[in-house]
Formats: C-alpha cells, structure tokens, sequence
C-alpha cells in the first residue's frame, strides 16, 4: 500500500510538472485549427493521402490538423487525459512512444487507407490508449495497472472506433494508431534505456 501511495505521489508531482507541455500541445491544435479555418481549411491537404507520394508529408503533419471545431474538440479530451498518464513514465518515453505512433500508424495509413485525405489526433489518441493497456502488462506496478483500469472503464468506448462507423472517419487510422501503441509498448522498454 506505501508503494503504491509513494508511486501515486511521484505521478502526481510528475504531472505538475510537466502539465504545460500538454496545455502547449493541446493549445497549439487550437491555433493551427484557427489558421486552417483562415485558410479555408487548404491545411487539410497536408493529411496523409494514401499511396500518393505527396501524401507521405501527411505522417508527420496529419495528427495537428482536424476537419471542424467538433472534430477537434471531441479530441482534446481524450488527448489531454492519455497523454497526460503516458507522461507519467516521463519525457523520454513520451517522446519516444508519441514518435513511434505517429510514424507507424501514418506509415501503415498511407499504404493501406482509403483513398482520401487522413486527418486529426485519433490515431494517436487510440496509440496512447493501445500503450497504456500493454504497458500495465509490462510493467505491473499498481500505477501502471491503475492507469489502464482508468483507461477501460472511461475511454473503453475508443475500442468501436476500431471497426467501420462512419464514411467520413478514418477508421484505419484508429486501428493503426491502436496498433502502433502496442508496438510503442514492446519497443519502449528496448530503446528508452539506450537512448536515457
């Protein structure tokens, strides 16, 4: 039970921390939303499009664009949660976790996706639910399973994003994402002691 107290204390000092690199990134979504808005959402074309070479900047730009408002809004929720409690196993792992997601699930979007134009945070939201799932497997301490039952019994509705709902949703985007999350969690323990 002290272990655990001690644990749950370290993740809350951790989170105050670094909450403003999540404010950053949630806040800078807003800004890039409103340019895009400007713009006449022309951004929308630096989405990922599958098997078009041009398509391939879309991996890196794809995640910080959304279609409308709702789009976006109904995203920072889940996003400032789950990658928040990623956070927790610090920087260098939520580094290396949100760039494997990125690149892996765009990578695999763009070569098997629907044609069409993939954007928004989705994928990386299922990719940080998919890791903090398999993490708790991993790691088994008491914040690591805490944080997955969290992630079940809140966010357990992310799991029918992973099936074909709407025309307009990138659902491939969500497996992927979800995918690539599991594949962050194998990865991690390997290269974050290398690379910290």
């Amino acid at each position: 039970m002290n272990h655990f107290i001690s644990e749950f204390d370290t993740a809350i000092v951790s989170l105050q921390k670094n909450i403003s690199l999540i404010l950053i990134l949630i806040g800078s979504l807003y800004v890039i939303h409103f340019i895009n808005w400007i713009l006449g959402h022309r951004l929308n074309m630096l989405g990922i499009y599958p098997r078009r070479t041009w398509g391939l900047f879309g991996i890196a730009f794809s995640p910080f664009i959304h279609g409308h408002f709702n789009h976006l809004f109904f995203n920072s929720i889940p996003l400032f949660v789950l990658a928040s409690f990623v956070l927790l196993n610090g920087l260098p792992t939520f580094y290396f976790v949100s760039v494997t997601i990125i690149l892996l699930s765009g990578i695999a979007t763009w070569a098997f996706g629907r044609r069409g134009f993939h954007i928004g945070a989705s994928g990386v939201i299922m990719g940080y639910w998919g890791y903090l799932l398999i993490n708790a497997y991993h790691q088994e301490t008491a914040l690591s399973i805490a944080l997955a039952a969290v992630c079940i019994y809140y966010f357990g509705g992310l799991l029918f994003h992973l099936f074909p709902t709407e025309v307009k949703s990138s659902w491939e985007g969500h497996v992927f994402g979800f995918l690539a999350g599991v594949a962050a969690a194998y990865l991690c323990p390997i290269f974050i002691p290398a690379i910290s």
